[in-house]
């Protein structure tokens, strides 16, 4: 007989963790067994990453879920392998070979195709993606050999390299460093520049190096978080605040805070701002987000009075 399963005692807990998300699990796999690592009662992420992906993913703990919307919108910068002259039905390893094409590239036309698809461009999603169509997701509908049609979708690329590295399996390979809007399926991108080089392509490898102000070398891995001792493994997260990167600053004296919190708006001097972060100024402690507009201070998402006792206990702990 199976002896019963211990339950996890959940806690409060506030902040960001980079994680270096490993090959072959889902972002909801990997925040959930970051979530059971840290004992968190409430946790979520900044948008997906495909389970044949690796690299930064954000993941939000407690008070820090109210703001990882704001970074669904973040530019993010790959690192990606195309394997050219071989296409597959999805685009990565994972589907079957369905094309082979002859390689014939030169320098100079690598370096064509780079500027070609730098800058804006329109991009039609791949059926093997979570976009939906009549309320169900383009995936299930590949996966019974339909294919849908697809609106193109406007996209940038803000930076595009493109390097043909050594040969594996005697087959040519072209590496790809891309930094796009949100939206871009690279998976696609290199499918359209292997056709714009005469080829066809799929990709071997998929890592994202950047999301926002997040870079792969901040990140952890599920393996490194599991390796420290309980007590430590809340010191690797970032302070909520850290999802406001780029908001203004404003500072409220206690009358105001306590006012703020509870949903009323503050007048002042401060010019029109969409993007503000707001701080109570005894102790200092970040009281939500808000906008400004003809000297109003106008509440966003705050944090409850609970999460912000949580978080200067252990703060000034």
């Amino acid at each position: 007989m199976n002896a019963p399963r211990t339950r996890v005692q959940r806690r409060p807990v506030h902040g960001v963790l980079l994680l270096d998300k490993p090959y072959g699990l889902s972002s909801n796999d990997a925040l959930q067994k970051a979530k059971w690592l840290l004992r968190a009662e409430k946790a979520g992420h900044t948008g997906t990453l495909d389970p044949l992906a690796t690299g930064v993913l954000p993941l939000c703990f407690g008070a820090a879920t109210k703001f990882s919307q704001l970074h669904l919108d973040a530019d993010k910068t790959y690192e990606a392998i195309a394997v050219l002259g071989v296409q597959t039905s999805t685009g990565d390893l994972e589907g079957e070979v369905v094309a082979e094409k002859p390689v014939n590239l030169t320098p100079e036309q690598l370096q064509q195709v780079q500027l070609k698809f730098t800058g804006p461009i329109d991009q039609i999603p791949p059926m093997y993606s979570a976009l939906k169509k009549d309320g169900k997701a383009l995936y299930d509908y590949a996966r019974a050999g339909i294919e849908v049609e697809r609106e193109a979708r406007h996209i940038v690329i803000h930076k595009l390299a493109l390097e043909e590295i050594e040969t594996a399996n005697a087959q040519r390979r072209l590496k790809m460093t891309v930094t796009c809007s949100k939206g871009t399926y690279i998976r696609t991108l290199g499918e359209d520049i292997a056709v714009a080089l005469g080829t066809c392509a799929h990709l071997s490898a998929l890592r994202r190096i950047q999301t926002g102000p997040f870079g792969i070398a901040e990140c952890i891995s599920l393996e490194e978080l599991e390796a420290l001792p309980e007590a430590e493994r809340e010191m690797k997260l970032l302070p909520v605040d850290a999802l406001l990167d780029g908001h203004t600053p404003v500072t409220l004296p206690a009358d105001d805070a306590g006012r703020f919190l509870s949903g009323v708006r503050r007048r002042g001097d401060w010019p029109d701002n969409l993007h503000v972060a707001v701080y109570g100024d005894s102790p200092r402690a970040l009281l939500g987000s808000a906008h400004v507009k003809a000297g109003e201070l106008i509440p966003g998402r705050l944090l409850s009075p609970l999460e912000i006792q949580s978080i200067l206990e252990k703060t000034l702990a």
